[in-house]
């Protein structure tokens, strides 16, 4: 079993966002590698939890990831679902046509497994969770 391709994935899976021209036309440079203590403005995206899991053969350590990406309206965002969840999509695009190189591993597969829309704040803001599987191999 082995941990030691988190901290590359999670790095390839930011500057994979960061670098979407399209998300960033929905959130500008509001996409964070940890949640912001205070809520930004607007529409932002935040990378969040991950559970790993061991993925090893008879040939290599490897590892599989689930990591979730979430997108919410910040303090003054919108009032619907629907600049928020362009957002979503827009990050599912995105991850859905990676091909990011990482500092150590290699991506074998990278799928969306789940989403959860729901309000947050006492229903004054919005949130998508965006749950998506990686399978690294450590070779």
């Amino acid at each position: 079993m082995s941990y030691a391709a988190s901290t590359a994935l999670q790095g390839a899976v930011y500057q994979c966002l960061r670098g979407d021209g399209a998300l960033t036309q929905l959130v500008g440079d509001a996409i964070f590698d940890a949640m912001p203590t205070e809520a930004p403005s607007g529409v932002y995206v935040s990378l969040g939890p991950e559970e790993t899991r061991d993925a090893g053969d008879m040939t290599a350590a490897g590892s599989q990831h689930d990591f979730v990406v979430s997108v919410l309206s910040g303090s003054d965002g919108p009032a619907g679902f629907s600049a928020v969840k362009a957002a979503a999509v827009a990050v599912s695009d995105a991850l859905d046509a990676a091909d990011f190189q990482m500092d150590r591993g290699e991506l074998v597969g990278l799928w969306f497994l789940r989403a959860k829309a729901r309000r947050v704040e006492n229903g004054a803001a919005r949130r998508v969770d965006l749950t998506f599987r990686a399978r690294v191999d450590l070779g």
